[in-house]
């Protein structure tokens, strides 16, 4: 358990990172836009081989499909909440997928840690990598809303410490989890994740860094796929 505590430490401190990042200095609207747009090509990734392609391996397309639907739902009717608040603008959303998405990855991460089967370092890169951008996009939004630099660090700091003991979680139920429980975990994942993406992340990036953001999409896509043959 002392191992997907440290691995899952490990991959949620780039929230951590990311929020100090975006607090470090001020960030041009273009180059916090170049930053989402890397983010999101990288999250295409994750969904792409690391949660669907992966949950598809293990489990029935069947309890991925219910995953994918769950996630999506959840997203979608907690960011509802969360734009009730005027002052949480794009920032909260960022924050709330980070999160959404976070528990159900760091999950599998303590499960296959569990399973013998040692670190995806595929996944684990994806999750670090994406996180960044999440992170340093969501503390400049934040702060541009109003939010004091105390108040961000302490979201992303309880955040990160979710997402970690989910990694504990992950690893304490892998016992009692097979392979199409774990299915529905990466489902749910990549379908809160997709909202996240087309309703937030992406339309942030293009908004912020114009025509440039298709060409950074497509860079942290490539980076993240690289990544994931080192699993």
């Amino acid at each position: 358990m002392g191992e997907a505590l440290g691995w899952g430490a490990l991959a949620a401190s780039s929230l951590v990172i990311g929020g100090l990042l975006g607090l470090a200095r001020p960030w041009p609207d273009r180059l916090v836009g170049l930053v989402l747009a890397f983010g999101a090509g990288a999250l295409i990734s994750a969904v792409s081989f690391d949660l669907f392609e992966e949950g598809t391996r293990i489990g029935s397309r069947g309890t991925v499909a219910v995953g994918l639907a769950a996630g999506a739902l959840a997203y979608f009717l907690l960011d509802r909440v969360v734009e009730r608040d005027p002052e949480a603008g794009a920032g909260a959303s960022l924050a709330l997928g980070a999160l959404l998405d976070g528990i159900p990855e760091q999950a599998v991460l303590g499960i296959g840690i569990a399973a013998g089967d040692g670190v995806g370092v595929g996944l684990l890169v994806a999750i670090f990598v994406s996180n960044l951008p999440e992170a340093i996009g969501g503390s400049a939004d934040l702060r541009a809303g109003g939010h004091s630099d105390a108040t961000i660090m302490k979201l992303w700091a309880a955040v990160a410490a979710i997402c970690t003991l989910a990694a504990v979680g992950g690893y304490a139920i892998a016992d009692a989890t097979g392979g199409d429980l774990q299915a529905t975990i990466d489902g749910f994942a990549a379908g809160a994740l997709l909202v996240m993406l087309v309703d937030t992340m992406i339309p942030e990036a293009t908004r912020k860094s114009g025509l440039p953001a298709g060409l950074a999409t497509v860079l942290g896509f490539a980076l993240a796929g690289a990544l994931t043959g080192l699993t």
